[in-house]
């Protein structure tokens, strides 16, 4: 698994019947048969600001050849389909998506996350998340829909209305909404640009209907004030940007870290992340063990 730091149920099992991503990634637009696979490769290319010569040196190509491609002057095999997805570094299911532009199958399967196939899969995640506890730690989806959550989460939705923790329960959404724990972070303007400017880089990368759909609503969201508790008792020198929130009246701080899967060869798996928060400060530590154990 690969971790990068990012910006946030007792154990919730990953729920039957759901694909993780499912609906959540799809091509703008028409079809992506509909556009030919020389637009869509040319416009991936030029959002990673990557010349044709470039790709072709990266790829064991011409120039020649991808200016070919990209302008359907010629049909591109399966495997120069693939060669360049990888080097232009795109993601799992929008690579399914130029194979059905060129006119070959998806290369990649995307399974159903209660599938016994995953089993393995579904047992270590939840492990994993429940390994983590007191601390709190969650499975999403490409949508931010939580796949599963540990007690420390659990903890940190005290007080949530029902009518948001009703599937398809919903990072994002539990995060800014008025009603959620937005009122709860203390230095909700930060948090709340730096979660936008995380969508705005999966829209960016994924260009999922979806997704922008739901970014539109929790982006529209009024920004209630936030809470007054009791910081810390001393400053603390976070090196990264903090979730800083209330919880019955102590501020808790966390630095969240997202890990995703090495090279997946599933669209299910490619589109799922686990992410922990992580105690920023010794006050956090203390009473997550006395709240959570």
């Amino acid at each position: 698994m690969t971790t990068v730091a990012t910006g946030a149920l007792a154990s919730a099992p990953l729920p039957s019947g759901s694909a993780a991503g499912s609906g959540a990634v799809s091509a703008a637009g028409g079809p992506p048969s509909d556009r030919g696979v020389g637009p869509l490769l040319r416009a991936w290319r030029e959002r990673r600001r990557v010349s044709q010569l470039e790709l072709a040196l990266r790829a064991d190509s011409s120039a020649r050849h991808i200016s070919f491609i990209e302008t359907g002057r010629s049909r591109p095999s399966e495997e120069m389909v693939l060669r360049l997805a990888e080097h232009l570094d795109v993601p799992v299911r929008e690579r399914n998506a130029l194979l059905l532009a060129a006119g070959y199958a998806p290369h990649y399967r995307e399974t159903p996350l209660d599938d016994p196939a995953l089993d393995t899969l579904r047992a270590g995640m939840e492990r994993l998340i429940q390994g983590y506890e007191p601390y709190p730690a969650l499975v999403v989806d490409a949508r931010y829909d939580v796949m599963a959550a540990n007690r420390g989460i659990t903890m940190l939705l005290d007080g949530v209305p029902q009518s948001l923790l009703a599937p398809p329960l919903n990072a994002m959404r539990l995060t800014l909404h008025p009603e959620g724990l937005a009122p709860r972070i203390r230095n909700l303007p930060e948090w709340r640009g730096h979660l936008l400017a995380q969508m705005e880089r999966q829209i960016a990368l994924h260009r999922s209907t979806a997704l922008r759909e739901l970014y539109e609503e929790v982006a529209a969201y009024p920004v209630p004030g936030t809470a007054a508790g009791a910081g810390p008792e001393e400053p603390v020198p976070y090196f990264a940007l903090p979730l800083q929130i209330e919880h019955e009246g102590r501020t808790l701080s966390f630095i969240s870290s997202i890990s995703t899967f090495n090279t997946p060869m599933d669209v299910t798996v490619a589109e799922l992340a686990i992410e922990t928060l992580l105690p920023a400060d010794p006050a956090t530590v203390e009473y997550l063990h006395t709240v959570v154990m």
